[in-house]
């Protein structure tokens, strides 16, 4: 095998590899004589055909076959005999077989940038501070109650708000109905706002048995692409009207809550310290994120652009499949492929370099990933999706959905790190909402 490297870029290498004489003779004897048990050609037996016929009818199909095994099997082993550090697949830019016998291709290659770590310990973030209001409590305790109210239909009643309305609907546009847009039998609070103003307030006033409609322009910009930039007729039939038979919020509401509350002040110290927790939470991502921009600020090196582009591709691919599920294509939902991959650029930019910086800490703090690490990953997985963990182990039996699960578990365990290391700036949480204090 001869190697040939050339600099196409400062992240970019062109390998030009040929192949001997005797290793592709070789593969292609292999691929003839098995092609010769095979085929069955007028005139000759079978695993009688002579090569120069199989040559003449065939060439091409051996050809391709054989390039590709040829690639599969060498193209590593030139990586490793070049010392390049590949960050994405190659891109076979030629292939062909040479008169001399040989075998003769060319792949570019992305290598992975390199640089020194600036300042990586001790980054100021800042850091909102974290607390729980009483009327956040009380807000808590009244969906609590609102939850546990029992139902009960009210008759020859107009529909109001706090009333739950079963309805019928299906949305028309242009005259058609929209296959993804109907209900029966379906549950409307009327004031939430979680089914769209205009949608609720058409309900108000009507009686179990009535029929409305609702014509609706939703805005381009709308969350649901099937929706979106579209005029839509709901059609409703009102099915019944509920209201809840509210409970007196007291000791005895807290013990209906559950067991484990003696009274109500019981139950509103579990719901602060539940939120607190989810409020530490939510605000882990948000000091992750700011930490991650602080450490791209403050690094300057070039990014391979093949690895950009398919971390683009990854981007795309996934909005595909959340639409897929929702029985949409992206055509239909209204989204431009080149416009997504320029949307999609920054973005994917960050996670690149992001990539490699955490990778380059956990180089030289040495960090890495041991089995605890692992365990814990598969614990929080049981618990989230209520799975035992040795169902979760099944599903990461696999090579293929096991590696990008330790990857991610490392880049947790990088960010915990960095994240202890770093200099938090508590800020009051008016501030950091832009409130300036009364004088």
């Amino acid at each position: 095998m001869q190697i040939n490297i050339e600099d196409v870029s400062p992240l970019t290498r062109k390998m030009t590899i040929t192949l001997p004489e005797a290793q592709v003779a070789q593969e292609l004897d292999s691929a003839y004589k098995k092609l010769n048990s095979e085929v069955f050609l007028k005139g000759f037996r079978k695993g009688r055909v002579p090569r120069q016929i199989l040559e003449k009818n065939y060439r091409p199909k051996v050809e391709y076959e054989v390039a590709e095994k040829l690639i599969q099997g060498t193209y590593f082993d030139a990586l490793e005999k070049s010392k390049i550090d590949a960050v994405v697949h190659p891109d076979i830019r030629a292939q062909k077989f040479v008169e001399d016998g040989t075998f003769v291709y060319t792949a570019e290659v992305d290598v992975r940038p390199q640089f020194e770590l600036a300042e990586y310990k001790g980054l100021e973030i800042e850091q909102t501070a974290l607390e729980v209001t009483d009327e956040e409590i009380s807000q808590e305790l009244e969906a609590l109650r609102r939850q546990m109210a029992p139902l009960q239909s009210v008759e020859d009643c107009a529909i109001d708000k706090g009333h739950l309305a079963v309805v019928d609907f299906q949305g028309y546009h242009d005259g058609n109905p929209i296959k993804q847009v109907v209900g029966e039998n379906y549950s409307v609070e009327v004031g939430s706002g979680k089914y769209g103003n205009e949608f609720e307030e058409k309900l108000l006033g009507l009686k179990k048995g009535e029929e409305a409609s609702q014509e609706i322009d939703f805005p381009a910009s709308f969350a649901n692409p099937i929706l979106a930039g579209k005029k839509v007729e709901f059609k409703i039939n009102v099915k019944d009207v509920k209201e809840r038979l509210l409970p007196t919020i007291d000791d005895e509401f807290a013990k209906e809550v559950g067991e484990e509350f003696a009274d109500l002040e019981a139950l509103k110290s579990h719901i602060r310290e539940k939120k607190l927790q989810a409020k530490k939470d939510a605000q882990r991502g948000d000091l992750t994120d700011k930490l991650m921009k602080a450490l791209i600020d403050g690094h300057d090196f070039e990014i391979p652009p093949r690895l950009v582009a398919y971390e683009i591709e990854a981007m795309i691919k996934e909005l595909e499949s959340n639409l897929e599920r929702q029985g949409v294509t992206m055509e239909a939902a209204g989204f431009n492929r080149d416009a997504l991959v320029e949307q999609y650029k920054l973005a994917a930019q960050a996670r690149v370099k992001g990539d490699f910086l955490l990778k380059k800490v956990a180089e030289k703090e040495g960090l890495k990933l041991e089995n605890e690490d692992i365990d814990k990953g598969f614990k929080r997985i049981s618990e989230q999706y209520n799975m035992p963990i040795s169902e979760v182990k099944k599903y990461f039996s696999s090579r293929d959905d096991l590696l990008p699960f330790m990857a991610e578990l490392l880049n947790e365990k990088i960010l915990s790190f960095l994240l202890d290391a770093a200099k938090m700036k508590i800020v009051p949480a008016a501030a950091a909402q832009g409130v300036s204090d009364p004088q």
